[in-house]
Formats: C-alpha cells, sequence, structure tokens
C-alpha cells in the first residue's frame, strides 16, 4: 500500500538555518544515519558505533529530538536508558533567493557536506554494481523537457518513491536494505556556439 510523505520539516520544529546547520554537523549526520540503519538506539549503543562518549551523543539526541529527526521509544525506555528511533525526514528548501545570509550559509554548508558523502556513494556504486538485477544502481540521462514536463515527471518520480518504499522499517518486508537515492536535476547550459550560427544564419 503507498505511503503517505510526512510533512515538510519547517517553523513549526524549527527556523531552516537551524535545521541546516543541524543537517551539516557531521557527528548528527553520523547518528542519524546509524538510527536509519539499525533502526534504533541509545546513547550508549550509538558512544560505542561511533567512538564518542555517551555524554556526547545524549546531548545530541536531545537536540535531534527537539526538531523531530528523532523520537523516543517509549517501550523501550527504563529509567535513564532512554531508546530513539530516526523520524522520516521531508525537507524542501525554498528557492535561495529568499533566503537570508544566515540561512543561505547553513543551506550551502550543508550541500558542501552532502557533496563529499555523494562522492563516496558514486564510488560505492561502481565497486558494488552486479548487473541489473543486483542491489547497486547507477542511472544517466538526458531529455527536452517543458517545466511543465519537468514538474510532472518529478512529482510522479516522489510519489513512486513513496509506492515502493517504506519509510518506517517496522513496516518494510523481510529482505528489506535502507537504500541511498539521489536524483539531481538541472538544464545544460545554452550552446553559444550554436545560438552565434542561429544568427548568423538569420
Amino acid at each position: 500500500m503507498p505511503q503517505t510523505p510526512p510533512e515538510p520539516i519547517g517553523t513549526a520544529d524549527g527556523d531552516r538555518s537551524t535545521i541546516y546547520r543541524v543537517l551539516s554537523n557531521p557527528l548528527r549526520r553520523r547518528m542519524l544515519a546509524y538510527l536509519q540503519q539499525h533502526r534504533e538506539a541509545n546513547s550508549t549503543s550509538l558512544a560505542k558505533a561511533l567512538g564518542e562518549s555517551t555524554g556526547t551523543t545524549s546531548y545530541h539526541l536531545r537536540k535531534l529530538a527537539e526538531l523531530r529527526f528523532v523520537e523516543e521509544i517509549p517501550e523501550r525506555s527504563t529509567g535513564r536508558e532512554r531508546w530513539w528511533r530516526a523520524l522520516p525526514i521531508q525537507l524542501e528548501a525554498p528557492d535561495p533567493g529568499v533566503m537570508d545570509p544566515a540561512e543561505f550559509a547553513a543551506l550551502a554548508e550543508r550541500a558542501r557536506e552532502q557533496a563529499k558523502h555523494d562522492i563516496d556513494l558514486y564510488y560505492r556504486v561502481l565497486t558494488q554494481y552486479e548487473g541489473p538485477e543486483g542491489w547497486a544502481q547507477a542511472f544517466r540521462g538526458g531529455f527536452w523537457m517543458s517545466k511543465e514536463e519537468l514538474l510532472g515527471f518529478l512529482n510522479e518520480y516522489k510519489q513512486l518513491q513513496w509506492k515502493y518504499g517504506h519509510a518506517d522499517p517496522r513496516e518494510a518486508p523481510e529482505g528489506a536494505r535502507l537504500m541511498a537515492l539521489r536524483t539531481y536535476v538541472v538544464p545544460e547550459p545554452p550552446d553559444e556556439a550554436a545560438g552565434e550560427n542561429e544568427q548568423a544564419e538569420g
């Protein structure tokens, strides 16, 4: 059954510049990645896995919870031992032209950290590719599209992710694995030489 995407995380849970700063923090990103991969953890298990102190992981877990990146698991938490799970994240950035300087700076820092991670993912695809039926896959394409067609394509692509994917690991079928999906679409720059030829012919 198709799932419903979560509401975008926004000013209801903190201003966007704060959210971007949280996501650009290397340790918090590693903690979120661990929780997404292992489904649940406490400050002790995170500290052991990431080589940090329990005080540090406990502090960052509370900060992540304030912005609803994680939530406590009440049925597992007893006394001072609190267990946590990651929440689905839906974050939509606005046009950078309408951002204030602090927000744009935080977004740019997050983008730089994401780029480093995405390069590593690309090389993992190259080394883990086992043919068209394997887990690791890569796609490249180039099509002429109008703005309307592009937005329609992206909308359907997002819907397909929620049709076939599971944001909550407890709802995923046996054998499911956490998949890293990345999509970038950008217009090719205009061919200046072609433009000059068209003007000359005209």
